[in-house]
């Protein structure tokens, strides 16, 4: 009897998730799928020519491609480095702001500025400030000597990547804050109060008990960042195409000069299973799920 109301209850739980599962079938699966399966061919544009199987040449032209490997590494560096900085000036921010003080809740409405602002909005504010001759910062280094007026700051390609470096943990430390402050004030106000009692001083307080209580927020923030900023497109893109990071890389290749849709499938199926390994082994070592 016990048996049955089990299957009856686990049917009617398929039931009700069927549709969800079917919907991230049709959206991410598929998508997934016909991915792989383009990395295989060499992709025509004109719908009368059909594809042409290359079976793995389109992995072997990118492994052999100098650019991939360069556009990799920056793609790393470009993680490692805004997921760091936001997370350290996210953990910062929420401790400032986890104390009482006059006019707190104006400076933590006015700190998520940032992240709720419309991303094209601030990229064309972002673009502006460094406009060559017209722009405020060009303007203020120019007038102190530090560098021409004319300098192109965001297309150079030496200089983007610090931009866009610059500004993604700019944009994205509000989230990291709002998600370390909401853990921040979870913790035991006891704890303190005995580390104080043994006489224990506020960074002794700060690593015994504040980053032991976050480590798994902040492991998981930073999976989660990780992530989201090693295909980070649109606000690189928009900002400067000249960042050089791998999904800029994976779009000029599939859609210009001439089109190789079947080496970026390969491109992104690649990094498909690079990320895959990694969160694993991420979620295994540090999150220890």
């Amino acid at each position: 009897m016990a048996g049955t109301l089990q299957r009856r209850e686990a049917i009617f739980g398929w039931r009700l998730i069927a549709p969800t599962v079917i919907i991230i079938a049709l959206l991410i699966l598929y998508p997934v799928v016909y991915n792989i399966y383009l990395s295989f061919f060499q992709v025509s544009l004109n719908p009368e020519v059909p594809n042409r199987f290359v079976g793995f040449s389109n992995y072997g032209k990118i492994l052999s491609d100098g650019e991939f490997w360069r556009s990799f590494g920056i793609t790393v560096a470009f993680t490692l480095i805004t997921v760091g900085g936001s997370l350290l000036l996210g953990l910062g921010v929420a401790v400032m702001m986890n104390r009482n003080f006059v006019g707190r809740n104006l400076v933590r409405a006015l700190l998520l500025l940032p992240y709720v602002t419309p991303l094209i909005s601030i990229v064309f504010a972002w673009r502006y400030i460094f406009l060559p001759i017209d722009g405020p910062l060009v303007q203020a280094l120019s007038s102190v000597g530090i560098m021409d007026s004319g300098t192109d700051i965001i297309n150079n390609p030496n200089n983007a990547f610090l931009v866009v470096s610059f500004f993604n943990v700019w944009r994205n430390f509000p989230f990291v804050y709002l998600m370390l402050l909401s853990a921040l004030q979870s913790i035991p106000a006891v704890l303190y109060e005995a580390a104080e009692i043994d006489g224990a001083t506020r960074w002794k307080q700060f690593t015994n008990i504040t980053l032991p209580e976050l480590y798994f927020v902040i492991a998981s923030v930073a999976l989660l960042r990780g992530i989201w900023n090693f295909y980070k497109f649109d606000e690189v893109y928009l900002l400067s195409k000249f960042a050089g990071t791998m999904p800029v890389y994976i779009y000029e290749t599939a859609f210009t000069g001439v089109p190789q849709q079947g080496v970026a499938a390969s491109i992104a199926t690649l990094l498909f299973v690079v990320m895959m390994g990694l969160i694993t082994l991420y979620v295994k070592k540090v999150l220890k799920w």
